[in-house]
């Protein structure tokens, strides 16, 4: 299906020049973090997720490839809505007025994420961008062509969310495989992530992979593809997308408790077949599941037969009124991206206006130097930096640490980390990143709040984490447990959650364009002893050094 030979070049050269400038705009201003990805394109560091096995966005070439194939299809049906929606133009308008609303709220969606420093953000106002410029070049038939493949593309941007919502996913899972386990006679001992066998044949930790989170995105992104391609009404298709949720879950319970009974028959080695075997299984249970719902709704519950709307003949012929009209638009469009592009430059050069909430060190770089010695009780020692830590993170960066020992006991010890952000938000990030990557396994979380020594208004929530791993020893490796606490501080707020710390950071940014430099507090100590001895240990070197790095919030 053709537009009259007068229309598509008349819109041809607008929405050229709207979409050179927002190339221009989204490749040169179109990222303001630097602190992984060194790179001020918003593309490359969209794609280099793609790359990066850590940011578990692997599957974006997938959802690229689909997208791609969605849009060929959508053409080449001759549609662009389907009888089930509302008609283009009581949906959405005149072709030119829907087309310039969807790119100027891209670039003030892009403005905002690059203000808050948050690319995902960017990457949304990219992709209502681009739908804009399709409208203006191909009207209602490119436009609704491509609705869902560029809606499509959202599974493909990284969303650190699913860290938390994985380790809570991994511990329901755990749990139900280690009853069903019990239900069979099988008495595998459960200790946080861990399932090991009573005379110790076997011995698995469910990593974060087998919770079902790294797969998560690519089978949700399935399933709502398998209800767009059986279906036309929306709520049928988001079912499918909901029904994968359960799924995901029952099938990686499936997928632990084979491993289980596998090693149970067969040892170690067994189990291990099972893992490997299993992480396909995962994906037929999901998709198996999803694609018989869809069957079983197509065969007793079909939709009603209504024709859908061709826009064969349909594309309006442009007037050479209208062919202005869509210049006026670019010139706007190109107008605005350009001043967008001096204005994010200008924010970008901008020196940090916000305080911090620790005292600085004379280099004003670093947070205070912690005290060496916490009256008679605890002597400290300096912890360097490691290299890598220098090579990832922004040069910028502050940092202070001390290892205390207890006199009294010499195997008593807390670590006391403070890591200051310079002006990219990605100088801290959470704690569980680099604790996962240290070998730790985490069994748990809570909320703990540490007093303000001589200051009772002045106390204060942190995160616990419980976490363990395997240490060598004579008679066989035994778990070594600790117990984790972490908060973030800036000149106004003390926050206990990564979350809390996002929100207040980028409200800050966007309404008064303050680029507070956050600490990220850290604590650790063995937890053998129990979780009272352990936080006894913790309230008492702060006791001592808060003070020294610090300060109560401003009125307190």
């Amino acid at each position: 299906m053709n537009a009259p030979a007068d229309s598509k070049p008349n819109r041809w050269w607008p929405a050229a020049a709207c979409a050179l400038v927002g190339v221009i705009l989204f490749q040169f201003f179109g990222n303001a973090t630097h602190g992984y990805n060194k790179t001020d394109s918003m593309f490359w560091w969209w794609i280099s997720q793609w790359l990066d096995p850590a940011a578990e966005t692997e599957h974006g070439w997938l959802i690229l490839g689909l997208s791609g194939w969605l849009l060929w299809r959508n053409l080449q049906e001759g549609r662009s809505l389907l009888a089930s929606e509302c008609s283009e133009t009581r949906l959405l308008g005149d072709s030119y007025t829907s087309a310039a609303a969807a790119m100027i709220a891209g670039l003030a969606l892009h403005a905002v994420g690059f203000a808050v420093q948050q690319t995902r953000v960017s990457i949304i106002g990219f992709l209502i961008f681009s739908w804009g410029g399709l409208r203006l070049w191909g009207g209602g038939r490119w436009s609704g062509a491509a609705a869902f493949p560029l809606g499509f593309m959202a599974f493909a941007i990284p969303l650190s969310a699913f860290d938390t919502i994985g380790f809570w996913l991994r511990m329901a899972v755990i749990d139900a495989s280690a009853g069903l386990a019990h239900a069979a006679g099988i008495g595998v001992l459960q200790s946080g992530t861990q399932l090991v066998a009573p005379d110790g044949r076997y011995h698995y930790d469910v990593a974060a992979a087998c919770s079902g989170v790294r797969s998560l995105t690519a089978l949700a992104a399935l399933s709502l593809l398998a209800g767009y391609l059986n279906f036309r009404s929306w709520w049928r298709r988001g079912a499918l997308l909901l029904l994968c949720f359960p799924l995901v879950y029952l099938g990686n319970v499936a997928r632990i408790s084979s491993i289980v009974l596998a090693a149970q028959w067969g040892g170690q080695a067994w189990g291990e077949h099972a893992h490997t075997v299993m992480g396909y299984g995962v994906f037929a249970i999901v998709l198996g599941g999803v694609l018989g719902a869809a069957g079983a709704m197509q065969r007793w519950w079909p939709e009603m037969s209504e024709e859908i709307e061709s826009e064969k003949g349909k594309e309006e012929t442009e007037s050479p009124a209208k062919a202005r009209g869509a210049w006026n638009i670019a010139a706007a469009i190109v107008a605005l991206a350009v001043g967008e592009m001096f204005f994010l430059h200008h924010l970008a050069m901008l020196p940090p206006r916000g305080a911090t909430g620790v005292l600085l060190a004379p280099d004003e770089k670093n947070p205070a130097e912690l005290p060496a010695f916490l009256g008679i009780e605890w002597t400290g020692r300096p912890v360097a930096v490691t290299p890598t830590e220098r090579e990832i993170l922004p040069p910028d960066t502050g940092f202070s640490r001390e290892i205390y020992f207890s006199h009294r006991d010499p195997s008593q010890q807390v670590f006391l980390s403070i890591v200051l952000s310079g002006r990219d938000r990605t100088s801290i990030h959470r704690p569980e990143l680099c604790l996962v990557g240290q070998g730790w396994t985490i069994t748990g979380r809570g909320e703990h709040r540490f007093d303000y020594p001589s200051r009772s208004e002045a106390s204060f929530s942190a995160t616990l984490l419980r976490v363990q791993r395997e240490a060598p020893a004579l008679r066989g490796p035994t778990i070594v447990p600790q117990l984790t606490a972490y908060w973030f501080v800036c000149s106004d707020a003390v926050v206990a959650t990564h979350w809390q710390r996002l929100v207040h950071d980028a409200w800050n940014r966007f309404t008064h364009a303050r680029t507070d430099r956050w600490a990220y507090v850290l604590m650790q100590t063995d937890a053998a002893d129990g979780e009272t001895a352990a936080l006894a240990r913790m309230q008492a070197v702060l006791r001592e050094t808060l003070p020294a790095f610090q300060r109560p919030l401003p009125g307190l």
